[in-house]
């Protein structure tokens, strides 16, 4: 049961992420995903693909998201 409800909020949170307007929340909702994701795959006994996308999905794709739009955000002059 626990499962089907992680599964509804990882739904959730991959559409909050897409219809985001922010993109540093973009970022945020996607490693929540990714977060959300890893431990669905923990509950589902595959600890070294939760561990896999742990650092990938709520960690390095998060950060690097963030760096791309701090990076490419146009000054006001």
């Amino acid at each position: 049961m626990f499962e089907f409800v992680l599964m509804i909020i990882i739904v959730i949170g991959a559409i909050l992420a897409l219809v985001q307007k922010d993109l540093l929340k973009a970022a945020i909702l996607t490693g929540f995903v990714g977060g959300a994701v890893a431990v669905l795959f923990q509950i589902l006994l595959a600890p070294d693909v939760a561990l896999t996308q742990a650092i990938v999905g709520a960690a390095i794709v998060p950060v690097f998201i963030a760096l791309a739009v701090k990076k490419t955000q146009r000054e006001d002059s």
